[in-house]
């Protein structure tokens, strides 16, 4: 379109294309519009697809059908529109495919059934230039809807009189296919009455009718039960059902008649106005009006009995009038006729004979003389409760009568004198368990029917202080986290006294005890009305790690009661302490110098770290890692021993001068940690080796790191210098077989202290060995203890495991003394 074009309005073409024009530009209309209408085409393009295609089933491919180039879709804007439907397709822009967006229900889009054609009609439209293309798509019919129909049962109403080969008009059912996939036939249940007429209507529907084969008989059989069933002609056939019920429609073909025609009845003197004497309950086997049935007296009945007895008409039933009394009429006679009310009405009849018996119509009297309520729980055995008294105005086994109190109970009844009873306690009581009894005395005669009559009592129980308070448990775990609030709520430890009113008020306190000259009250403090149990101070794992101390629960009775429960405070470990370096020592901030021969070979042992933690044994858990390093090829550190060790020997091009600052870290969250510097010089010094150490149990050639360093420390040059005369004279006196060539056999470095840092170490700390002997264990070493004469140190040595110790070996080891 030009771009000089503006303002353009709606031009409507033949095919339904509508642009706006401005009066503006009227000179360009008419070239507007013909460029236009050449580019909507006109002819339609036809696919014929089923119904209930899957979802993303190709249709067609629109590009090649309408010869368009698929790269310029989605830069020409293609877009289909589907005209007064939903978009059950779309067009891919990348393939030109049309696809399947939503299945397809045929009949859900052409429901109308004047026509088996069913059209989709889509426009797709392009831009630049616009083109319109007309699409239709034939929605083709399959035979996915079973015929149904409009009710699932068919009622009909047939009297019993009916002659045979009467027709009745079934409902057709309904098949929303089209074609030979709608309703092609009928089939019927069988049935010795019944069959059924298929017919077909004008426009080619199928219906049925029912044909009578056989009289009914609605006494035989009330209602008939058939099925119905509608086939398609569809491949595979599809079928509905729907279920026929005949009723049979009853005439008046039976006599009312009795279950008996003589019936004797025995009633009671003195029954109650409206008492039931019998229920005639006449029958018919019709149905209907000639079936209802009317009842009423004979012409032989008499006048008193009429008034005596009073027969309900419709439902049969003969009820008491008046009072029976055995002494004035004992015997009554009755005829009751029953009579449908059918066009010809029929009858039965039926004779009753009433007997009147005596009874026991007196109820037996029960009397409370003495009550006590309400009573003490701890009262005692046989202490009478109530005294009662009984009477009956009958006369033989009538005014005999009984007493008696509900069982299960902790009373018994004791008879004191003639128709005098005394209630008394059987067995303890327990206001706790069952806090009031409702006695009910009951007194029944020996008559036939025996008469009775009852009254209930209540008896409360006064509560005793008979129960000491009761904790949940016990023994109380409570872990406390260290560094704790002073004040915080620790716990809440409640007991329950199951007593009442000052019995059941607990006072909570703490039992004294003391614990390094300090007492429990000063730790912990218990709220004496809750059980809140609090901590009055902050604690430290470091310090303390547990407290075991009881707490006792006391009622306010009178003599009080009490209970306590032992309480076990755990102090958990929190990570706040950091590791300490222990070795080598230095000062604090100072910087740890060693020197070491450049002769030293692969795997020597430079120097050793190690950091203790006072923390538990998870944050204590330390590990040791370079920080910085002047060389990451030259030296290694283990992690868990602190070991720093040579990888390879030294060359010329490497420095003389080395720096390693190695971090100890615990496993604490969050983790904390300590550095040490080491600086670390290389010397032209030759290393004396030593080899076949002989075997002697106590003493070793190798001096310990930390005594060395607490040498340094206390700064005696004097000392030091003691120290290298006496280890020389030892190694003099041993005679020891040098050997240029070979290796030193344990990896000895001498270290700027003149001393040797190897296998053996000085240790006087428990911690420290324990470490030692973890770090060592690990690389499969055997860990030595041996203790230093008239000392309280020890001498901690390391050897491989299976090495074997001879007198014959081609080098001897040397032996130190340390004397402390």
């Amino acid at each position: 379109m030009p771009s000089n074009v503006q303002q353009l309005s709606h031009i409507t073409t033949d095919s339904g294309v509508t642009m706006d024009i401005s009066k503006r530009y009227v000179p360009f209309v008419a070239l507007i519009l013909f460029s236009i209408i050449s580019d909507i085409s006109t002819s339609v393009t036809h696919y014929s697809i089923p119904e209930e295609m899957k979802e993303r089933s190709v249709v067609a491919n629109l590009a090649n059908d309408l010869s368009l180039d698929v790269k310029t879709l989605n830069q020409r804007k293609m877009r289909l529109d589907i005209i007064a439907n939903k978009k059950y397709l779309d067009v891919n822009k990348d393939t030109g495919e049309l696809f399947v967006v939503e299945k397809i229900d045929r009949e859900h889009i052409c429901p109308s059934k004047l026509t088996s054609s069913c059209y989709l009609r889509l426009e797709v439209i392009l831009e630049n230039p616009l083109r319109i293309f007309n699409i239709e798509v034939e929605i083709l019919d399959m035979n996915d809807n079973a015929p149904q129909f409009r009710r699932d049962a068919i009622h009909l109403d047939i009297s019993e009189s009916t002659s045979k080969g009467e027709r009745f008009s079934l409902s057709n059912a309904v098949d929303p296919d089209v074609g030979t996939n709608s309703v092609k036939t009928y089939h019927l249940s069988e049935s010795e009455y019944f069959n059924i007429e298929v017919q077909t209507g004008r426009e080619g529907s199928k219906f049925a009718d029912l044909i009578l084969k056989k009289t009914l008989d609605r006494e035989q059989q009330a209602v008939h039960n058939l099925i119905l069933t509608a086939i398609d002609g569809g491949t595979p056939a599809r079928s509905g059902t729907a279920s026929v019920i005949v009723h049979v429609l009853d005439t008046n073909d039976n006599a009312p008649t009795f279950e008996k025609n003589n019936v004797s009845v025995k009633m009671t003197e003195n029954s109650p106005i409206g008492s039931l004497v019998i229920d005639l309950n006449a029958t018919d086997l019709d149905e209907g009006s000639n079936s209802d049935i009317t009842y009423s007296y004979s012409l032989y009945t008499s006048e008193k009995t009429q008034e005596t007895f009073n027969l309900n008409p419709t439902t049969g039933e003969i009820t008491v009038k008046g009072m029976l009394n055995y002494e004035d009429f004992r015997i009554y006679d009755m005829e009751v006729i029953a009579t449908d009310k059918g066009a010809n009405s029929l009858s039965g009849q039926c004779t009753i004979k009433i007997q009147v018996e005596d009874m026991n119509d007196n109820h037996p009297e029960l009397s409370i003389k003495s009550f006590q309520s309400p009573v003490s729980e701890n009262i005692e055995l046989n202490t009478v409760i109530a005294v009662v008294s009984v009477s009956d105005k009958d006369s033989g086994d009538n005014g005999v009568v009984d007493l008696h109190i509900p069982d299960n109970m902790p009373f018994k009844l004791r008879e004191s004198s003639d128709n005098y009873y005394e209630l008394v306690v059987s067995e303890p009581l327990d206001r706790e368990k069952v806090p009031e009894y409702d006695i009910t005395f009951t007194v029944t005669d020996r008559g036939s029917p025996p008469l009775s009559d009852n009254e209930t009592m209540t008896l409360e129980l006064l509560d005793v202080n008979d129960n000491v308070p009761q904790f949940p448990q016990s023994f109380f775990t409570i872990r406390v986290m260290e560094n704790n609030v002073p004040g915080a709520l620790l716990s809440s430890l409640t007991a329950f006294d199951p007593d009442l009113h000052e019995n059941q008020y607990l006072v909570y306190f703490i039992i004294e005890k003391e614990i390094a000259n300090t007492s429990m009250s000063m730790l912990f403090s218990i709220n004496p009305e809750n059980g809140n149990l609090y901590g009055l101070k902050t604690f430290d794992y470091e310090i303390e790690k547990e407290f075991l101390f009881h707490i006792e629960a006391r009622d306010s009775g009178s003599p009080p009661l009490s209970s306590n429960v032992t309480v076990h405070i755990i102090i958990v470990d929190q990570n706040d302490n950091a590791p300490v370096i222990v070795s080598p020592w230095r000062a604090h901030g100072s910087v740890v110098e060693e020197k070491i021969p450049r002769s030293t070979d692969k795997g020597s042992l430079v120097s050793k770290v190690i950091a203790l933690d006072t923390d538990s044994v998870h944050n204590s858990r330390i590990t040791y890692q370079f920080l910085q390093v002047t060389d990451a090829t030259l030296f290694s550190l283990d992690q868990y021993n602190g070991e720093i060790r040579t990888m390879r020997m030294f060359s010329y091009k490497d420095s003389r001068h080395h720096r390693l600052v190695v971090v100890a870290k615990d496993n604490g969250e969050p983790a904390l940690s300590a550095t040490v510097t080491i600086k670390l010089s290389t010397v032209e010094t030759a290393m004396k080796a030593y080899s076949d150490m002989t075997e002697v149990p106590l003493e070793y050639d190798i001096f310990s790191d930390l005594n060395l360093y607490l040498v340094i420390g206390l700064g005696s040059v004097s000392f030091l210098l003691l120290i290298t005369i006496l280890v020389t004279i030892v190694i003099k006196c041993q005679n020891p077989k040098p050997s240029k060539t070979a290796p030193p056999c344990r990896n000895s470095v001498i270290s700027e202290r003149n001393s040797t840092i190897a296998d053996s170490t000085l240790v006087s700390n428990d911690a420290y060995w324990y470490s030692l002997f973890l770090a060592e264990t690990r690389k499969g070493k055997l860990v030595v203890r041996q203790p230093v004469p008239k000392g309280s140190r020890y001498i901690v040595s390391s050897l491989p495991r299976g090495t074997g110790l001879t007198e014959t070996s081609d080098s001897a080891a040397s032996t130190l003394q340390v004397r402390i």
